[in-house]
């Protein structure tokens, strides 16, 4: 039999459940303007009835409902969205970070501009030119190292501010790192707190939607994705391994050497392999410092070691107003003081390198004579061997021209005497040296007996860098050789301090059949003018001025492409996020509406308990025997 004051306890559990309903609005009202809030709801359901079914109830007509009650507070979500968001945060990201920093780089070209290195160099080759026309003034060759030196402040203004881009880069890859291992160490930890509260059968929202924000913020650092199957073990992995289950996380570290010149390593920390990203901003500060500004750094060292030696070569030949020769223009500084390049690159006190820039050939060549030989060149690439291949019909500057353009380390051209020069490029990997023939080796007769380099063909006659005296391998008798430069010339080239104090060494003139060159004598003058639209760069393949087009080109696309991306990622993202916003985002109105409703209810619940206590007061206190 059901009790008397039942009407009550219905009553009550009304007023109950639209309280709680109320209290959910204003608490969805408040947080309206918290980012990655989601909107909660109160679901209801009836209270379960007085009697059951398999219980005899013969006096009773059926079973009697007992009010209200809040099955659920729920946030609304949809989680195939999220996943979207996760899987797309790390190219907005990605794109956001490349467009900044590549925006700096174009803002370090400066290109066309007065101060720009191009316009420089253009003035420098300009001052050899009216040298030429007034070969034994002393105004012409002061302008010419007045120019020199604005060329070198330049190259060394560009050369400090890509790497302070690079300083700048690394500095965000440490604060990255962090951050990405403080998100990850809170995930974890809003995982055990969220499995505690669900153990005990409750909803934890507002710490679900914690985890959710992080999660996303951290999806737009590094790629990511998201495992939440099992309830118990919320799980997120990058690069094919865990980087949280459940309460555990896994951390970053960072690790520099030697190589790439100094700048850290992002490795796991628990074994310190390598981490590697395919997406997100770590990515893209990673690919930046690594590639693009480094390549930069390397194109502008290449260009400033080709007009370096360039014009030392022939300034050597030629002959100063005050009768010097065999005086260099810019000075050199090698990488080490060993006469025969020796190094020791292990750091265990003993060489077992050899760093050498350049080889030259004893044989004077002609460039379009045949060569009448067969057989393959090896040669140093970026990931391994590359064989140059050479036959007999091929002439001498067609072998030169399939060396530059077969992607190795190495580049050849023949020097004024006709001698082949092979030099070294900047190494693409950044744990090999700039600069550095690493191997040299022919299975035929080309570089031993024809070019005279090598002194013997095949693997026993093959130049290797990994040894002590390296240069032994190489052909003496008027073989030359230079010991490779300090790293990044572009950093510390200089005019030759003698010139600065005796202008009257710089020369204008070669003279002729060895020679000093006479009063008037402009040869030297002319030669070096000339190789402003000689294609010297890398080999013989481009000019001066198409380097410097090809330079600024390449960073201009570079930022279109990245701007491009970032407008694409940046609408999809938005579009993502109007449509959880407009599912999950608080509406002002629509909980205006909720709260009428849960107004209304209470008040009923009200009336109905006000009603029923005057039935029960009537009962109690006005019915007599």
């Amino acid at each position: 039999m059901q009790s008397t004051f039942a009407g009550i306890e219905i009553g009550k559990r009304s007023i109950l459940a639209h309280t709680q309903g109320l209290h959910t609005v204003g608490h969805n009202l408040s947080n309206a303007s918290v980012e990655g809030y989601s909107r909660q709801q109160v679901r209801m359901k009836p209270s379960d009835p007085i009697y059951d079914p398999a219980m005899n109830r013969e006096m009773t007509p059926g079973q009697i409902g007992q009010g209200v009650d809040v099955s659920s507070i729920e946030r609304v979500r949809d989680m195939i969205l999220e996943g979207r968001i996760i899987s797309r945060a790390n190219g907005e990201g990605y794109w956001e970070t490349r467009d900044n920093y590549i925006l700096m780089m174009e803002q370090v070209y400066n290109e066309p501009g007065e101060s720009s290195v191009r316009s420089l160099m253009d003035k420098f080759w300009n001052s050899w030119q009216e040298l030429s026309l007034r070969p034994s003034e002393s105004a012409a060759r002061r302008t010419v190292l007045q120019r020199g030196q604005s060329l070198i402040d330049g190259i060394h203004n560009r050369y400090q501010s890509l790497k302070q881009i690079r300083d700048m880069l690394e500095d965000d890859v440490q604060a990255t790192v962090r951050q990405v291992n403080d998100l990850t160490n809170r995930i974890a930890s809003l995982n055990q707190q969220i499995v505690k509260v669900e153990a005990l059968g409750d909803n934890p929202n507002d710490l679900l939607d914690q985890r959710d924000r992080l999660s996303e913020e951290l999806s737009k650092i590094i790629d990511i994705s998201i495992d939440d199957r099992d309830p118990d073990e919320y799980t997120i992995h990058t690069g094919g391994m865990h980087l949280v289950q459940g309460r555990i996380s896994r951390n970053f570290a960072l690790e520099a050497g030697a190589e790439n010149d100094g700048y850290s390593r992002v490795v796991w920390e628990h074994d310190g392999t390598d981490a590697t990203f395919r997406g997100g901003r770590l990515a893209a500060l990673v690919e930046l410092r690594d590639v693009d500004v480094r390549d930069e750094i390397q194109k502008l060292d290449m260009m400033t070691m080709n007009m370096v030696d360039l014009v030392n070569e022939v300034h050597r030949a030629g002959t100063g107003k005050n009768g010097e020769r065999n005086v260099n223009f810019f000075e050199e500084y090698p990488f080490i003081g060993n006469i025969a390049g020796n190094y020791d690159r292990s750091g265990d006190g003993e060489y077992d390198s050899s760093y050498i820039f350049r080889i030259t050939g004893v044989n004077e060549l002609e460039a379009q004579q045949q060569i009448g030989l067969e057989g393959t060149i090896t040669l140093p690439g970026p990931d391994q061997q590359i064989e140059v291949d050479y036959y007999s019909t091929d002439t001498v500057e067609d072998l030169i021209q399939r060396v530059n353009t077969s992607g190795a380390e190495v580049v050849a051209r023949l020097d004024r005497s006709g001698r082949l020069e092979v030099k070294a490029t900047p190494a693409a990997d950044s744990e090999n040296p700039d600069f550095v023939i690493r191997s040299l080796q022919d299975s035929g007769s080309f570089l031993t007996g024809y070019a005279g380099m090598l002194t013997e063909s095949g693997a026993e006659g093959a130049y290797n860098w990994e040894t002590e005296d390296a240069v032994l391998s190489l052909r003496g008798g008027g073989l030359d050789y230079a010991v490779a430069p300090l790293a990044h010339p572009s950093g510390w080239i200089e005019v030759n301090r003698d010139l600065l104090q005796d202008p009257g060494a710089i020369a204008a003139g070669l003279g002729e059949n060895g020679r000093p060159a006479e009063p008037g004598d402009n040869t030297a003058a002319l030669e070096i003018a000339s190789i402003r639209n000689s294609e010297v760069m890398i080999g013989r393949t481009t000019t001066f001025d198409n380097y410097f087009a090809d330079t600024v080109s390449d960073v201009a696309l570079k930022g279109e492409e990245a701007e491009r991306a970032m407008d694409t990622e940046q609408l999809v993202m938005k579009d993502l996020r109007d449509m959880r916003e407009s599912l999950s985002g608080v509406n002002i109105d629509e909980e205006m509406a909720q709260m009428i409703k849960f107004q209304h209810g209470y008040t009923a619940a009200a009336r109905f308990i006000t009603e029923y206590t005057r039935m029960l007061d009537t009962i109690i206190n006005r019915m007599g025997v």
